[in-house]
Order: structure tokens, then C-alpha cells, then sequence
């Protein structure tokens, strides 16, 4: 039986700390966050968490340039954890800072957010980048580095990159990493023989060890170099195909593969093994799937996928993939004493296996069984914690995946997805299913491939998520009943108003479904051509809404945006949500996805509490 996360009690939402109360996360502060939204008014917001008692309330601070603090608020803030400053000199530096009211006295509360003297009101702040020459940022990762609850952020720098059916040379993968702040941490160059390309570096930004720093791992090879200067294998090797009249021109389809985990405080190499599975035979990794066929151009074996998991439900493991056109594999790792430990390994082998041709362009993680141990949710399968088959539905790959608690009705986790019904194959390209036993809700797009769609609650006058999909005109609820006309955007979600409904998330956008745009965020754009995804959006700062992280067009710099709406409710950070959290850390992974939580939030979510 599932254990709904969420009590309402007045304009407080409480997550009761269960199943989840054993797992090692993340020690956050109060995320502050302040966004100027003209000269003479601040919007500042910060987090609140499971363990805050309802009736906790705060009290807002702010330091001038002269070191002179002021309380803001009139009255204690109860019923919201945000406020709208009007009182303040923008002629000087100010810092906002909280402190919580346990009884009649205060207590200090970590975390703080500043703005500078005299700065231009605009939604967003920004992380100066140290751009290498003829690259910019991509994808991004958070991860508290350092141990100090805040998050830092890790920085994919992209040059000439290829995908996998392309040949051609690429630029070394670059990542870096940088303090909210704009301070600059560490570079990684993962080196020549990694080619760059949206599906071949995954990398996840997670603290895998309990010591409360988080790490960054990702695979490597010979010539990676850490941030001191340590290489990794033999740098003199060169594993490029450099004919240019090969088939495989500028792949590299041999040599040795590595995992690396590298310290996130320091970018430096902790410890490296062999990547689980090799290439093998790189024309044995096609099969049932939606492209059946089978390559020897590395188009099919260099398809790599990542996450985290808490298999034991307490400690996370780091588990890495490879391929999901036919033969798919995933191996998982432990983290402990500095040192990596094969956990296990999931192989389908072959199309004789169900699984084969299951796997996604992406992936996500939930305790489908309610057993407080994590499920890997690949698409048109589901891998235990055991490193086991769950079960298989048998509709193949796809390029979009959502996992959620989508019809709070009932007791169960649903997963939407869209399938590649391609090259002769039948079947339907989407479907609804039951993420714990695999029982199909609606299915739809009979024998079409569809390239996109999306599920979440977007229609603020109905409980549930709506779903959506390339193809098709027509808005459907879970039923499978057409209530409307479908939004144009079909790639992110995001919440940023002030309802519990979501709103949509596309390029530079957001979109109030029925209303139009609501936000834009000029000056700045997205990753991923026609995905058009952000460098990562998620609840990272502030009250339960999500930020979203874009480059700025000319790639100088990072911008961070935070909703300024005032909202009527108040409840936990999203981030305490294991589901949720983990979605952050493997967004970056293939076709990237918006984060989903464990838990059903959208309109009427009071209703469905236990």
C-alpha cells in the first residue's frame, strides 16, 4: 500500500518521513534565494522541510553594506515561506537571511542570498563561465560539493560534438565546476577517446559515499585528466578511427573503457575500474526493438545511459548502462572507503530475452513496489533492486518517459511513455501503464512512432495528469477521453505559478496551459536542439517551485531563474523527495526529462491523503 507523502493541514503541506527516513540525503540549508523584480522590491523565498513543525514560522533579515541588520517583516511569517521586501537601499549590498521561530525565541538558520549594490532589477541571477575556447555549456548537474548545504553546480562543456550515427571527429567532453556565487572549482577534460555527443558521456553528481560532499563519476579513458593534472590511463594512446574514408571515421570503437568516480570538492580521479559492460561484438547490440537491426558502425554500442538508486534502500549506488536498442545492459556500483564495487549486472543478452529493446533514450528511478528499495524504470521495462527482471510490457524503445503518482485515485505509481514503432515493427506508440505491476491503462498512436510527449497535471480544473504527444492534436485525461486541445510545447514541465498545477516548459518559455506565455526568459536559450531542454530545471532554491537554468546566447554565463509569483501554498522542498531528487541527477541522461516526485501534486492533491 502506498503512504501518501503529503498531509494538508490549513496552507501546509507535511511529508511524514517513512519509508524514505532511512536513506542517506543531502543536509541542505534553507536555500534562500532573492530576485530583484524592480528598484525598489525583492521577492526572497526559501525552502522548508519535512522535519519543520506546521505552525513554524520565520522571521526575514536583511544586512546593508554597512553591516546594519534590520528584521523586514511586520509579523512572524506563517503561512508562506516567501516575502516581498519593499524596504530596502539598492544603492548597497544587501543580504536577506531567516531565522526560525521555535516558541517565543529565534534560531539561526543557515544559508543567505545577496544582491549588489545598485544592480539592474531581472529574474534571474548568473554564474560567469570560464568558457574553454570554441565551447559551450550544456547540460548541468547539482550536487552539495563541499558539505557546506548548498549546492554547487557541474557544468558539461560542449565543443564539436556528433551523434552516434554520425562519424566524424569531436572535442574532448569538458566538465567543470562552479559555486552558486560564480566561484570557480575544478575543469575535468575527459581527453580524446571519449567522443562527444548527447549519448555517449553521462555523468551524475551525487554524494554516493554518506560523507556528505558529493561526487562526480562518469566514464573515462585513457587520457582523461583530472582537475590536478592526474591522467588516467595512457595518455599517449590515440583509439580514434582517423581515416577518413573509414565508415567509422572519428569513433572509437576500441581500446580500453573505464568508470571514474572523482571527488566533487576537488575534481580529483578517487578511484577508477574497467566500465561494465565492454563494447564485445559491437554488431551484437541491435535487436527487437523500434530500430531492429543491428550496426557495426558504433551507432548501436555506444548508446550509454546512468542514474542512482538506492538498491538497499538506504545507501545510493551508482548504476551505469549501455545500449537499448536490442541487447541492454546496466550495471550497478557501490561507493564505499573510496573504492568502486560491482554491485550487479543486468544483461537482456539477446533478443531471446523479453527485455531486450526495452531500454529508453532515457531513464528514471522509483520505489515501484513500495518495498522502500528502488526500481530502474527503462522505458518499456522495469529492473528490481536485485538487479533482476520486474517485468517487461513489450512496446519497445522510446524517446520521452514520466513516472509519477499520475492518477492520485489510486494507490499506484503510473509510468506514460512514447515508443518507436519503426522499420515494419506493430504496436502502440504510447501507452499508459501501472508502474508497479506492468498493467497497461491506456494505449494509443496504434503502429505510429511518436517522437515526443508529456504527462503532468497542467489543466488547473482537473485532479490528475493530462497527457499529450506529437501527432496528435488532442489533449487526453487518464481515461484515455480528449478534453481539450494539446499544447503546442511537448518537451518540459515545470512549476513556477502559483497553483499546484504545472506549468509547460519549452526553449526559453513557460507556458500557462489555456492562458499562454507566461514567462520568458530573454537573452538566454536552450540545449539540445529540437528537444529545446534547459540546462536543468528542479526545485534547488527557494519555496516548492522549480528554477530553471539556461545559458545565456552568447554561452558566457549560466542564468538561474526563480519564480517571483506569490503563492498560497506552503510545503517541503521537493528535494526531500527521494524520486524527485534523484530525477534531478539523472536529467542530464539522453533525451533529457523533467523531474517527477513520488507523490501526486497538481490540483486537489489536499484530497488524496492518508
Amino acid at each position: 500500500m502506498k503512504i501518501a507523502p503529503f498531509i494538508f493541514c490549513l496552507s501546509f503541506f507535511s511529508i511524514p518521513i517513512l519509508l524514505s527516513a532511512q536513506r542517506q540525503m543531502e543536509n541542505l540549508d534553507r536555500g534562500v534565494v532573492a530576485t530583484k523584480t524592480d528598484n525598489q522590491e525583492v521577492f526572497v523565498s526559501w525552502r522548508l522541510f519535512q522535519e519543520d513543525q506546521e505552525n513554524l514560522a520565520f522571521n526575514l533579515y536583511r544586512e546593508n553594506g554597512k553591516g546594519e541588520v534590520v528584521k523586514v517583516n511586520n509579523e512572524p511569517i506563517l503561512k508562506v515561506s516567501w516575502f516581498q521586501d519593499q524596504s530596502f537601499d539598492p544603492s548597497q549590498r544587501n543580504t536577506w537571511f531567516i531565522k526560525s521561530i521555535v516558541g517565543n525565541e529565534e534560531s539561526d538558520e543557515k544559508g543567505s542570498f545577496s544582491i549588489a549594490a545598485s544592480s539592474e532589477a531581472k529574474p534571474y541571477f548568473s554564474i560567469p563561465l570560464q568558457k574553454p575556447e570554441g565551447y559551450a555549456p550544456n547540460d548541468v548537474s547539482i550536487g552539495d560539493l563541499d558539505g557546506d548545504g548548498q549546492f554547487e553546480i557541474v557544468v558539461h562543456q560542449v565543443g564539436q560534438s556528433r551523434d552516434n550515427s554520425q562519424k566524424g571527429l569531436t572535442d574532448p567532453p569538458i566538465f567543470q565546476a562552479y559555486k552558486l556565487d560564480g566561484t570557480f572549482l575544478w575543469e575535468i577534460n575527459l581527453g580524446k577517446n571519449i567522443r562527444e555527443g548527447a549519448h555517449y558521456t553521462q555523468f551524475m553528481v551525487f554524494d554516493l559515499d554518506g560523507d556528505g560532499k558529493a561526487e562526480f563519476a562518469c566514464k573515462t579513458a585513457d587520457g582523461t585528466t583530472d582537475a590536478l593534472g592526474n591522467v588516467i590511463g595512457d595518455p599517449a594512446k590515440d583509439w580514434r578511427d582517423l581515416d577518413e574514408e573509414s565508415r567509422t571515421f572519428g569513433k572509437i570503437l576500441s581500446g580500453p573503457e573505464f568508470l571514474t568516480v572523482f571527488e566533487g570538492s576537488t575534481g580529483k580521479a578517487l578511484h577508477t575500474v574497467d566500465y561494465i559492460p565492454g563494447r564485445g561484438n559491437i554488431g551484437e547490440w541491435g535487436g527487437i526493438g523500434g530500430n531492429g537491426g543491428n550496426d557495426n558502425t558504433g551507432n548501436r554500442v555506444d548508446r550509454f545511459t546512468a542514474c542512482v538508486a538506492y538498491l538497499d534502500g538506504i545507501h545510493p549506488s551508482l548504476v551505469m548502462g549501455r545500449g537499448y536498442y536490442g541487447r541492454t545492459v546496466l550495471a550497478a556500483f557501490d561507493f564505499k572507503n573510496g573504492e568502486l564495487e560491482s554491485r550487479w549486472v543486468f544483461d537482456s543478452k539477446d533478443g531471446k530475452n523479453p527485455y531486450s529493446g526495452m531500454g529508453n533514450h532515457g531513464l528514471s528511478v522509483a520505489d515501484v513496489d513500495f518495498d522502500g528499495k528502488d526500481e530502474i524504470v527503462f522505458g518499456a521495462m522495469v529492473v528490481d533492486e536485485t538487479g533482476e527482471g520486474l517485468y517487461t510490457t513489450g512496446f519497445r524503445h522510446g524517446d520521452a518517459l514520466h513516472v509519477s503518482d499520475l492518477d492520485p485515485t489510486t494507490p499506484d505509481l503510473e509510468v506514460f511513455g512514447i515508443h518507436e514503432i519503426e522499420e515494419g515493427t506493430k504496436g502502440p506508440g504510447v501507452v499508459l501503464f501501472n508502474a508497479r505491476n506492468g498493467e497497461v491503462l491506456f494505449e494509443a498512436a496504434q503502429d505510429t512512432d511518436v517522437g515526443r510527449g508529456v504527462a503532468g497535471n497542467i489543466d488547473s480544473s482537473r485532479v490528475g495528469a493530462q497527457m499529450w504527444w506529437s501527432g496528435d492534436p488532442n489533449l487526453y485525461d487518464l481515461s484515455g477521453n480528449v478534453i481539450g486541445e494539446a499544447p503546442k510545447e511537448k518537451n518540459f514541465l515545470i512549476w513556477w505559478d502559483g497553483d499546484l498545477s504545472r506549468e509547460i516548459l519549452d526553449r526559453n518559455y513557460i507556458v500557462k496551459y489555456g492562458k499562454g506565455v507566461i514567462f520568458e526568459a530573454e537573452g538566454a536559450t536552450s540545449n539540445n536542439g529540437t528537444k529545446a531542454t534547459p540546462a536543468l530545471s528542479g526545485d534547488i532554491l527557494g519555496d516548492w517551485r522549480e528554477e530553471l537554468i539556461l545559458r545565456s546566447e552568447d554561452n558566457t554565463e549560466l542564468r538561474i531563474y526563480s519564480s517571483t509569483i506569490p503563492t498560497d501554498f506552503k510545503m517541503p522542498t521537493l528535494l526531500q523527495d527521494s524520486q524527485y531528487r534523484l530525477s534531478l541527477a539523472w536529467q542530464n541522461v539522453g533525451y533529457n526529462q523533467p523531474p517527477h516526485p513520488s507523490f501526486y501534486v497538481g490540483t486537489g492533491m489536499n484530497k488524496f491523503k492518508e
